[in-house]
């Protein structure tokens, strides 16, 4: 092993640890990167690699370390780290060309190791880096030294990689897709995941409305509605304990009950892993497809959390009535409260008991257009949180006007609830698609009214319309702490360009499912597909592309007049009349150590020839002076 090959294998290891510092935590790169480091300085002062009873410590040391940051030494995080740790220290016990290449080989695997963390098309991008360098230190490690150069090296592994690019899109198209997932998710995969909860409490979706993480994306067909009608339907919360709300598991819905009132709009969510199982409609839903079902208060539900990117289509209406009667369990669920706390909400609510049902959502309604305030910050309540929300501070966000809105409805006798989910959202005119982000988590409230049924009242519309009309942003002063991708932009444009892109990468890449490969190579071929014929296809369009890689590499082999090869071939015949014949499968190096045992007398000059030869053949040097001094070389060799 040479210094510059050690290089390349470090170097490339030294990537991949960039690569995988945003997803593990500091002690471990840190660590790795002083372990490359030492092998590095061992190295380069001509030192023996330190011996197992040395490093045996300090992997067991790594291995504590990694059990405690982690809390144990499976799942994703910590099996990574413990990979990454314990490949450095192959590397510090690395000598033999054969340890070296498992080296780079367990890299590659190391490298594909972090779309576990991120599949983003970023991330597939900055992967590039380290496999190129894996791939020439890979080449490196073959040739004979001193080998060629970094930049002669940096070509044969683009060359490589190019080579390999027509398989790989290829495999990706035709190969038949599973139906489901190849392997399950590790249970902490879903660490750091966003969005709403079952539970809704002071806080808890303000808290949401600074981050500016994609919740899902929507793609209409025609036009979509205007902003202040875009609400997405989540969560429903029926149960209140005097602090937290939180949602009743209710069974499917039979059939819906839900009547349109006017023209439907069809479309398809993409909706990112959230670790729950609601999935997002617009308000109404009258029909979805079979990746969830629907329960009896309209939430579209999976029957597994989503923890992969989702796409699924449904249909939904904006006014509706239902043709039913609340019945009695429902009814007493929407009106059940606690039986202590916030007892002058509860005699306001129920001072308006012998109103009409359509005055008494007006007066909670009216109650928040005066002296109330939309804030993200609002001040701490006490132990009677809707009292002194009311009473006292009256600075609140959406979740603090529904929560107080539904109980005023209780206690005054109209059954209510409230729902959770997004309002609004930003067109992305680049895609034709829109963007609903977490910035745009919003709390609403539904009364149930005779004839009606279940009717959406938003009170945060009575304190802020422009929160409706024109989204959270809008609403807000400056001063405010939302994201800057919520905020006017002059790098707006570039922003939207970007989330097209990925877009594009999320629906055609990572959501190149069964469904869209079938539709997708239907389409290309006029009639249904089958997985006999994709087989077929794959087998025919790959035998024509290796051919046709191995006839581009080969070309040098197959031109007469290469000078390089006419010369070696000259060589390998002189060698034949003397007696020595090269075997079909023997390489350069290895014909000519036998040539040079066969014919010591001739030792110095084969290897001046070998040593030629080799890096003008697949080094990729073009030397004219050297070309000449190997056909000198041949020219003067004869075999004694």
């Amino acid at each position: 092993m040479i210094i510059i090959q050690l290089r390349w294998v470090l170097s490339s290891l030294g990537l991949i640890l960039a690569l995988h510092a945003p997803y593990q935590a500091t002690w471990v790169i840190v660590a790795a990167a002083l372990l490359l480091a030492w092998r590095y300085w061992l190295a380069i002062n001509q030192k023996k690699p330190p011996n197992s009873l040395l490093l045996f410590p300090l992997i067991l040391l790594c291995a504590i370390g990694v059990l405690f940051t982690y809390g144990g030494l499976a799942g994703r995080d910590a099996s990574t780290a413990l990979f990454t740790l314990l490949l450095m220290f192959k590397v510090m016990e690395s000598k033999s060309l054969r340890d070296f290449t498992l080296v780079v080989l367990l890299g590659y695997f190391l490298t594909i190791c972090t779309f576990l963390f991120s599949q983003a098309l970023l991330v597939a991008v900055l992967t590039i880096a380290p496999l190129l360098a894996l791939t020439c230190a890979l080449i490196a490690l073959n040739q004979k030294n001193p080998g060629p150069h970094s930049d002669a090296l940096i070509s044969m592994g683009g060359n490589l990689i190019s080579q390999a690019l027509p398989v790989m899109l290829l495999l990706f198209v035709l190969f038949p897709r599973a139906p489901g997932p190849l392997w399950g998710v590790p249970k902490d995969a879903t660490r750091g995941m966003t969005g709403l909860s079952g539970e809704m409490k002071p806080g808890s979706i303000s808290n949401l409305s600074v981050s500016d993480a994609v919740a899902f994306r929507v793609t209409f067909q025609g036009n979509p509605p205007h902003p202040s009608q875009l609400y997405w339907r989540g969560p429903v919360l029926w149960d209140f304990n005097g602090q937290v709300w939180s949602a009743n598991y209710t069974y499917p819905a039979l059939s819906s009950n839900l009547i349109a009132d006017t023209t439907p709009f069809n479309y398809t969510v993409t909706l990112e892993p959230h670790n729950k199982t609601w999935l997002l409609v617009l308000d109404m839903p009258i029909k979805t497809s079979s990746a969830g079902f629907m329960t009896q208060d309209y939430q579209y539900q999976s029957r597994q959390p989503i923890r992969t990117r989702m796409r699924y289509d449904a249909t939904s209406v904006l006014r509706y009535h239902e043709v039913t009667t609340l019945d009695e369990e429902s009814r007493n669920r929407a009106l059940r409260l606690p039986e202590f706390g916030n007892q002058q909400a509860r005699e306001l609510g129920e001072s308006w008991a012998n109103e009409t049902p359509n005055n008494i959502v007006q007066k909670g309604l009216s109650l928040f257009a005066k002296d109330f305030s939309y804030t993200l910050t609002p001040p701490p309540l006490g132990a009677s949180a809707i009292d002194g929300f009311l009473f006292n501070t009256k600075k609140g966000f959406c979740e603090h006007y529904a929560s107080s809105f539904v109980f005023l409805m209780r206690a005054a006798g109209v059954p209510a609830r409230v729902v959770t989910g997004y309002q609004g959202g930003e067109l992305n005119p680049v895609g034709d698609y829109m963007i609903i982000r977490q910035a745009d988590a919003h709390a609403w409230a539904e009364v149930w009214l005779d004839g009606q049924g279940w009717v959406r009242v938003d009170p945060t519309s009575a304190v802020s319309p422009a929160r409706i009309q024109s989204g959270i942003a809008s609403a807000l002063p400056a001063s405010e702490p939302l994201p800057a991708l919520s905020r006017p932009s002059p790098f707006k444009r570039l922003q939207l360009s970007w989330d097209s892109v990925n877009n594009g990468w999320n629906q055609w890449v990572l959501g190149y499912n069964q469904q869209r490969q079938t539709a997708f190579l239907s389409k290309i071929a006029g009639s249904k597909v089958t997985r006999g014929d994709m087989a077929l296809w794959l087998s025919v369009l790959l035998m024509v592309i290796v051919c046709a890689i191995a006839l581009w590499v080969l070309r040098p082999t197959l031109n007469s007049h290469d000078a390089i090869q006419t010369a070696w071939l000259k060589f390998q015949a002189k060698l034949a009349r003397a007696g020595l014949q090269r075997q079909p499968a023997e390489g350069p190096l290895d014909f000519a150590v036998r040539a040079a045992q066969t014919f010591p007398a001739c030792h110095d000059l084969i290897d001046s020839i070998v040593e030629l030869y080799l890096p003008l053949r697949y080094g990729g040097i073009r030397d004219a002076s050297k070309v000449g001094q190997l056909q000198a070389y041949v020219n003067k060799f004869k075999a004694r």
